[in-house]
């Protein structure tokens, strides 16, 4: 499928063209340009090849978009144009194999920097096509030419031609890095610039110096940086006597000497930290005026601005304001043979920096156009005023008019109603109670509306004042909602059913250890059918219940203790009194002790603990003297008549039943 050809886009026939027909003609040209992009490759290969309209359609439109021809440029349909040419372009240089040669010339690639300057891919763009089509081979002509057009600059003093040519070289600097490594690893291109920067105007060295800065920025690319060829060229400028200028400018308009400080790498970096120290003190000195660039946008009039009255108030002169006279009231304060007219051009040279204003002064390096000029001329105030009130456009006064409406009044249902018509009976109207004869006491007297005697009486018959009132201290609105009202569910029922498993094993146990064996005998027998049929737990379980019951004796207790139940039987009485040591009769008799010393069972009376233990009146050097000594003295206050009280106590405890 062949699609229509291109009409270039008009650059000189624009303005006769009626807005009608122009919007069909960029409606057609959206159309055909979507109508490519969605082409095959293949297809859209064969298509740019066959038709040379296409290339002639994207050059014209570059070009007068770069030029600023098209006066509604930032119209919705224009824009959406622009946005699908760049699509178009980006697809020719990137998905073509053989390119057209023409979107590969200088020309093109500067204006489509211009018109596309805050694209994010235009730099990847450009550098895939600087390496893909050897750009660098390809321009040798035109870094010749470029080079020797600066130096016709300087014997020319400058050309409108070569003007445009600097703004289009900057703006491809801009968006391709290797561009300006490409022109800046030579010496002789800057040297053709630091010999037009002498000889050149005030606004041809402001481009000049962003051409500068933009080739050596291009050599600090972090990238692939070219740190010997740039300290090559700041040397250069620095040891020449025309180079002098163009570098002061350079550091002190831009910020060059900023950035080589911080993206400067490499192992030649060492070479240059002397030449960045003495950079350092050149700026501030023959800076120039650089603005930054601006916008293609159309600046559109909101008729906002400073309003001067008749009188001329809060303009002073529409040039001076009272900030800027604060400035120059510093300046005279040094420079007192200064006129306020002369100091108010030199803010306005060096855009209200008075350093910058203070050093020129005093170096004597004033441009010429201020150095012939009246060092004591003064500020006219009043006819300044009277030239400014005069070109002032006052806005017609306005023509009277009534006071504004007052606030609409609240309403409400009873708007427009009888009373707001008086309208309204007077019978209708009473004030207070509408039956004057109903008094307090006539109220009091009326027994109709009282209850009844009778559900009275029942009332309280049926009321129990014995039962407890109902305690609602833990009720959910008292609390917060932390009382816990559920249901008692299947949680409590497994514990009762865990409680009869523990008791029913526990039996088992006492009754027949054996039951639980873990050998396949006792799986089998009668014993372990009946306990898995009444506990319903399989075998691994008992045993394993049986097991940890042997691990812990505590536990056992426990089991006695909540499921044996007493007979009055008691065959032994466990001492509960405490003791030193391992807490039993046994340890306090000695581990010798084959029966009942003097003195009963206690052992009261020499020899009592036994015939194996220590004597107190034994051999001093004896471990068993040592040791019965000392149980002596830990429990003299519990022997003999010490501690009868105690003892008496113990006995009325166990009711008087002998130990």
């Amino acid at each position: 499928m062949n699609l229509p050809p291109f009409a270039p886009y008009p650059t000189t026939l624009r303005k006769e063209i009626v807005p009608k027909e122009w919007d069909s003609c960029i409606e057609a040209w959206i159309l055909l340009a979507q109508g490519y992009l969605l082409l095959p490759s293949d297809a859209f290969s064969l298509q740019v090849s066959q038709d040379p309209s296409v290339v002639e359609f994207l050059l014209s439109f570059i070009e007068a978009n770069a030029r600023h021809l098209d006066t509604n440029a930032f119209e919705p349909k224009t824009r959406l144009l622009r946005q699908i040419c760049y699509r178009l372009v980006h697809r020719c240089l990137s998905g073509l194999n053989k390119k057209p040669s023409s979107l590969l010339e200088w020309h093109f690639l500067s204006d489509l920097s211009i018109v596309y300057a805050k694209a994010p891919s235009l730099s990847t763009l450009l550098q895939a096509v600087w390496y893909s089509d050897h750009l660098d081979k390809k321009w040798q002509k035109h870094r010749s030419s470029l080079t020797r057009s600066l130096e016709k600059l300087a014997a020319s003093l400058g050309s409108t031609e070569m003007g445009i040519t600097l703004d289009r070289t900057v703006a491809l600097l801009r968006s391709c890095i290797e561009y300006g490594q490409f022109l800046g690893l030579g010496s002789d291109f800057i040297d053709a610039i630091m010999v037009a920067y002498e000889r050149s105007d005030l606004t041809m060295r402001k481009k000049l110096v962003l051409l500068t800065y933009r080739c050596f920025s291009a050599l600090m690319d972090p990238s692939r940086p070219r740190v010997s060829a740039l300290l090559d060229h700041l040397y250069g400028l620095k040891s020449s006597k025309k180079g002098e200028p163009l570098l002061a400018a350079l550091c002190s308009s831009t910020p060059f000497v900023r950035k080589l400080k911080s993206q400067i790498i490499g192992p030649e970096a060492a070479r240059g930290v002397k030449l960045v120290e003495e950079l350092s003190l050149l700026e501030g000195i023959g800076a120039l005026p650089l603005k930054r660039r601006k916008s293609a946008r159309n600046e559109v009039n909101k008729g906002k601005g400073i309003e001067k009255d008749e009188f001329g108030h809060g303009s002073l002169g529409g040039n001076v304001h009272i900030h800027k006279m604060s400035l120059v009231t510093q300046l005279q304060d040094l420079f007192p043979d200064l006129g306020s007219g002369f100091v108010i051009r030199l803010l306005d040279e060096y855009d209200d920096d008075t350093e910058q204003v203070t050093a020129h002064l005093l170096d004597g390096s004033l441009p010429p156009h201020l150095e012939s000029a009246d060092h004591s001329e003064a500020i006219d105030l009043p006819k300044r005023v009277s030239q400014s009130s005069s070109s002032t456009k006052h806005v017609p006064k306005l023509p009277p008019h009534s006071n504004p409406p007052l606030l609409p009044s609240r309403r409400n249902i009873h708007d427009n109603d009888a009373f707001d018509r008086l309208t309204v009976s007077p019978n209708q109207i009473h004030r207070g109670l509408k039956s004057s004869t109903r008094t307090a006491d006539t109220l009091l007297q009326d027994r109709s509306s009282v209850p009844n005697k009778a559900a009275i009486l029942s009332a309280l018959a049926a009321f129990d004042s014995d039962d407890d009132e109902r305690d609602d201290t833990y009720d959910v609105e008292d609390v917060g909602g932390t009382v816990d009202t559920a249901i008692p569910g299947s949680d409590e029922i497994d514990a009762d059913l865990g409680d009869k498993n523990e008791e029913a094993l526990f039996r088992a146990f006492k009754m027949s250890p054996e039951v639980f064996q873990r050998d396949v005998a006792t799986k089998k027998s009668k014993a372990r059918l009946a306990l898995r049929s009444e506990t319903g737990m399989t075998d691994e379980a008992i045993e394993g219940w049986a097991i940890m019951l042997g691990r812990d004796p505590r536990r056992l207790k426990r089991l006695e203790a909540r499921f044996e139940i007493f007979g009055g039987q008691q065959i032994q009485l466990d001492r509960t009194t405490y003791r030193e040591g391992s807490g039993t009769e046994e340890s306090d008799r000695g581990e010798g002790s084959s029966g009942p010393g003097r003195g009963g069972f206690r052992g009261r009376g020499r020899g009592g603990r036994g015939s194996g233990g220590g004597n107190v009146a034994g051999s001093p050097d004896a471990k068993d003297t040592q040791v019965a000594r000392q149980r002596k003295d830990a429990n003299k206050s519990s022997r003999a008549n010490h501690n009868r009280r105690n003892q008496r106590a113990k006995k009325l405890a166990r009711a008087g039943f002998p130990g």
